[in-house]
């Protein structure tokens, strides 16, 4: 799919980069230039998810959760935790995995870093931000975002789709959007939970059950017309 989306972007204070490597593409914003630094950081990150589904295939084939050994790769460990926290495998956590590794090397060098990797999005920020919300055929998309104060950060804004996009996903949401402190955690929150909704009533139990959800911050369902929200939210208009 196409990124138009990234012409939305308007941090005029910011470099703004793509960085890409097989099948990764990220966009990239920082207050300093830092190419260089996130290709090498994205080619390794990449590389430890390669070798260690070499040596484990089901890593990479399952759909639900998948224990790895204490010795495995952070990165993988990451994907492994958050795949079992919201009950999917671990490469519905892949791309945020690969956004938050690649963001938090980068913020060694730099205040403020946005990472985003296929509509998952890791933030360490100093001024608040916008994230607008793309839903596809939805009335609303586009039309809406979520403001990030900077005193959440770092933080993982991700969103999954049963409509958009070439992600697996069991679903028929437009978007779900899930805000928590990781986004590899985010993206495979964002996956369960847009693997819920079927329909109209699935957005209620959605919202009932994320309440229950200390690790998650907020979450912005769209189904076709309908909007839901939970958490520590703020919508804005785009």
């Amino acid at each position: 799919m196409e990124k138009f989306y990234r012409s939305w972007v308007n941090s005029s204070h910011l470099y703004k980069y793509e960085i890409r490597y097989k099948e990764s593409d990220l966009f990239i914003q920082s207050d300093c230039d830092l190419r260089k630094k996130a290709l090498n950081a994205l080619k390794k990150y990449r590389q430890k998810i390669e070798d260690y589904i070499k040596l484990n295939l089901i890593f990479r084939e399952s759909l639900t959760p998948v224990p790895v050994a204490e010795s495995a790769p952070d990165i993988v460990k990451k994907m492994a935790y958050a795949g079992i926290v919201a009950n999917v495998g671990p490469m519905a956590a892949v791309a945020g995995a690969i956004a938050e590794f690649v963001g938090e090397e980068l913020s060694n060098y730099c205040q403020e870093v946005i990472v985003e990797n296929g509509g998952d999005i890791y933030l360490k920020i100093i001024e608040d931000k916008k994230v607008a919300i793309y839903a596809g055929s939805s009335p609303l998309s586009g039309r809406i975002g979520i403001k990030i104060d900077k005193k959440m950060t770092p933080c993982g804004v991700c969103t999954s789709s049963g409509r958009v996009g070439h992600s697996l996903s069991f679903g028929l949401a437009d978007a779900v959007t899930v805000i928590t402190a990781s986004a590899a955690l985010s993206d495979a929150w964002a996956t369960s939970l847009a693997n819920m909704v079927k329909s109209d009533d699935d957005v209620n139990k959605v919202i009932k059950m994320v309440e229950e959800r200390e690790e998650i911050k907020g979450v912005v369902v769209i189904f076709r017309d309908k909007l839901a929200v939970s958490g520590n939210v703020e919508l804005v208009e785009i």
